[in-house]
């Protein structure tokens, strides 16, 4: 498969050729560049995951050797790339969303004055992720995990002109660093005590280690994955995120970026399968994150952080699958989560573009009518992240929910329960208020060119029809893709039986958000938010989160920082400036013998000459 690595080349031309000669092409040309080299990636995925899908089940694995980075000891350092079922459904998914969220960004990127810079960095980061996820080993992985970190930096921070956004850039990357050195630390130990970062060496001698060192190393990962992934208290660069462009945010926040945690505990399954401890925690954190993004997302007025929010949520749901080895069910929920969430996003961007960049949703209404395409399909992506039956988001969310109950998880399926009435609840306010009612802005709405609208309904069928990808069949995510890659080291993706009981508690309680959403938001058509309280405001600032953030790190560090401020102006530079005063006072001391006279320089000779020969002849 010689052509794997054009999958990682072809975006890579693109962002050079943005970067290069964007000022000397045409945006036309930009265009066609740049999406067509995402486009032609997601094909090259296409004929990996048909080729793939054609070997035996316990064959379906290609590794593709690049060249020797180096050699660590008497270790070489080797780059190559690993298609398999885990890796190909992450490269279909970054290639074909990401393609679509390129084709959108032509329409609404097309009056910015940065449009080529724009595309060079959005090919770069579809490189980084592909890297990522392509990787054979824990070091090319993370060589495209910091590339991520880097090109998601740039995108964030797009609009530099903004402090906002480069306040959230620097906010995203700090956090991110944090979760950097926890994996990078879980690598070094790996390669300490196993001499080796390929996954096959690491995952075929892990259970010759300590328990205490693999529940180290997993816990460190999970730290590297927590930062990605923004599971708390490592979330709080996301919502901030929202500063970039919308179609940044569609795809870091939908189907690349925020789920490439996911993607490492699933590809570190056999670390997982013998650390009960990390993944206790990591089970209770995604509990945790799942429900409290949740409940803050109810509060927001903001279009984009409403999304971010729920992103949040969603991805403590495959944490807390991924937790309790139901690897193949986290994979599915991260498949429909990426149609409806990039949906979810373009469709706001869409809102957004069509009202002059506003972003509060009580400056909106009435858009049903206005925006017809944008309404539908914005409609669909919310039907599919409540969990109404038959849409995509109801089969996996419930494929989790059900494996929970199960296993005996029940804390953790109550949380997830809740949740999901919950997010029923919040998604429906918000299109309620932005779509139903009266208009309440000053802009003049229209629909979103096509461009734009093509990926929205491209999506809008996705989000739709997506969840059947976990029917019995030849490529069946839950059971028969999945399973001889998690098979390979001791993982199962068997499917449990479905839980009825599970599923009807879930679907009423989405019943209820929608219904209460109804009454509160829908039929009342409210012009500004009818809730307030000790409660909702709580939510509002987001459980103050950010500032007993600041109370905990940020003031104690600044508060550091102007001590050594003050240690350094008042001690050392006392101390340096002091001796160099005594220097030159001891100079101005000795300039009255500096007369220029040879006669008394003599004299002052003949002097010390008779001194020494008196000390000589009486003490020597």
């Amino acid at each position: 498969m010689t052509y794997t690595i054009l999958t990682l080349l072809l975006p890579a031309v693109g962002a050079v050729v943005a970067a290069v000669f964007g000022p000397q092409l045409s945006r036309r040309a930009i265009s066609w560049v740049n999406v067509g080299t995402v486009g032609a990636a997601f094909v090259l995925s296409a004929v990996a995951f048909f080729q793939i899908g054609a070997m035996p089940a316990a064959g379906r694995q290609v590794d593709v050797g690049l060249f020797t980075w180096s050699a660590l000891g008497s270790a070489p350092l080797h780059l190559g790339l690993l298609l398999d079922p885990i890796s190909i459904i992450f490269m279909l998914i970054i290639t074909g969303v990401g393609g679509l969220i390129h084709l959108y960004s032509v329409g609404y990127m097309a009056r910015d004055d940065g449009y080529s810079r724009f595309f060079s960095y959005m090919n770069l980061f579809i490189l980084a992720m592909l890297l990522l996820v392509m990787s054979d080993n824990f070091f090319g992985l993370l060589v495209g995990w910091a590339g991520v970190g880097l090109t998601s930096y740039l995108l964030i921070g797009f609009w530099y002109f903004k402090p906002s956004a480069v306040a959230a850039a620097k906010k995203a990357f700090v956090v991110n660093v944090v979760g950097d050195v926890g994996m990078t630390l879980a690598i070094f130990i790996l390669f300490w005590n196993l001499g080796s970062v390929s996954y096959v060496g690491v995952f075929s001698h892990i259970a010759s280690l300590p328990r205490g060192t693999i529940e180290l190393v997993a816990f460190l990962l999970f730290v590297g994955a927590a930062a990605k992934s923004a599971q708390f208290p490592l979330h709080v660069w996301l919502p901030d995120a929202m500063e970039g462009p919308t179609p940044v945010s569609a795809l870091i926040h939908a189907a690349t970026m925020v789920t490439a945690g996911v993607y490492l505990i699933v590809r570190a399954f056999p670390i997982y399968n013998h650390a009960p401890v990390a993944t206790a925690w990591i089970g209770g954190i995604a509990a945790l994150t799942t429900f409290m993004a949740a409940t803050i997302a109810i509060a927001q007025n903001d279009i984009k952080r409403i999304l971010a929010y729920s992103t949040v949520s969603q991805l403590g749901y495959m944490f807390m699958a991924v937790s309790t080895a139901s690897y193949a069910a986290g994979v599915f929920h991260f498949v429909t989560h990426a149609f409806f969430k990039a949906l979810l996003f373009l469709a706001a961007g869409s809102v957004i573009h069509a009202l002059a960049d506003e972003q509060d949703i009580w400056q909106m209404g009435g858009l049903r009518r206005m925006l017809p395409i944008t309404s539908l399909t914005f409609l669909a992506a919310t039907l599919a992240i409540s969990g109404v039956p038959l849409f995509s988001g109801f089969f996996s969310k419930d494929e989790i929910l059900g494996n929970l109950l199960t296993q005996g998880h029940v804390l953790m399926w109550a949380v997830g329960t809740v949740t999901a009435g919950l997010t029923a609840y919040y998604m429906f306010r918000l299109y309620f208020v932005v779509f139903q009612g009266t208009y309440r802005g000053t802009a003049h709405p229209h629909e979103s060119p096509r461009v734009m609208t093509i990926p929205l309904v491209v999506l809008g069928v996705l989000a739709v029809v997506g969840g059947y990808l976990a029917l019995p069949g030849v490529y069946n995510l839950v059971d028969s893709w999945l399973a001889p890659a998690l098979g390979r080291f001791g993982g199962s993706a068997v499917a449990l039986a479905p839980n009825w009981g599970s599923m009807a508690v879930s679907v009423g309680l989405a019943g209820l958000g929608i219904g209460t959403a109804w009454v509160i938001y829908g039929r009342r058509a409210p012009a500004s938010e009818p809730l307030s309280g000790p409660l909702f405001s709580f939510l509002q600032n987001k459980w103050y989160i950010d500032e007993l953030g600041e109370l905990i790190f940020v003031r104690p560090v600044l508060w550091l920082g102007r001590l050594m401020e003050a240690f350094d102006r008042g001690a050392l530079d006392r101390l340096v400036t002091g001796i160099g005063e005594w220097v030159m006072a001891w100079g101005e001391s000795l300039r009255p013998s500096e007369t220029g006279f040879v006669r008394r320089y003599a004299l002052s000779i003949i002097l010390g000459a008779v001194a020494l020969v008196a000390y000589l002849a009486i003490w020597g």
